[in-house]
């Protein structure tokens, strides 16, 4: 796996990560720094361990379906881009409480990296190289969160879905460009 493909797949996780991000952003009464700094530790953290577990799941049944490994990334990829664009299409609540609390840090980093969980199965079975995807994965997780952060502040409830959209089409497209190349 080149490491155009690997950022094309840390971009499309990381989507709904910025979305939710966004949504933050809007609904806070104002923005800190720290914020910002907790937004991307928390969203790229997770983004970047979750991918992690998953390789390691993936690498011990990688080559027993080693076969029709690129069919499973294909499947994975686009069931979870699929699932995105499915999400995009819904409304979230409005949120309440302490936007940046460590309890609700905790559960919307889990919430938006357990698609990065199944996408890092596949990445053993494609040969990506585990230190470059977790970072590539997290720090762009990071970067995007916090600049959705600030962009959902400034330009407020329009991005959120969009993002979501965007995202799955990205995923979607990687699987799909997997499982050609493999095919051909």
């Amino acid at each position: 796996m080149r490491f155009g493909s690997i950022l094309m797949l840390a971009v499309g996780l990381a989507m709904d990560a910025m979305a939710v991000a966004a949504a933050r952003g809007l609904a806070a009464p104002r923005l800190l720094p720290r914020h910002a700094l907790l937004v991307a530790a928390f969203f790229g953290g997770f983004q970047a361990l979750m991918p992690l577990l998953g390789w390691l799941l993936g690498r011990g049944v990688g080559p027993i379906v080693q076969a029709f490994d690129h069919w499973i990334a294909f499947i994975l990829l686009a069931g979870i881009g699929a699932k995105m664009l499915w999400e995009a299409r819904g409304g979230d609540a409005a949120p309440t409480g302490d936007q940046f609390g460590l309890r609700v840090m905790l559960v919307l980093a889990v919430a938006t990296s357990i698609d990065a969980f199944a996408a890092g199965i596949t990445l053993p079975m494609l040969g990506a190289p585990l230190a470059l995807s977790l970072a590539t994965i997290g720090l762009t997780t990071a970067v995007l969160s916090a600049l959705g952060l600030f962009l959902g502040r400034r330009f407020g409830a329009m991005l959120g879905r969009g993002l979501d959209a965007f995202g799955g089409l990205v995923l979607i497209g990687l699987g799909a460009r997997i499982l050609v190349e493999h095919l051909s």
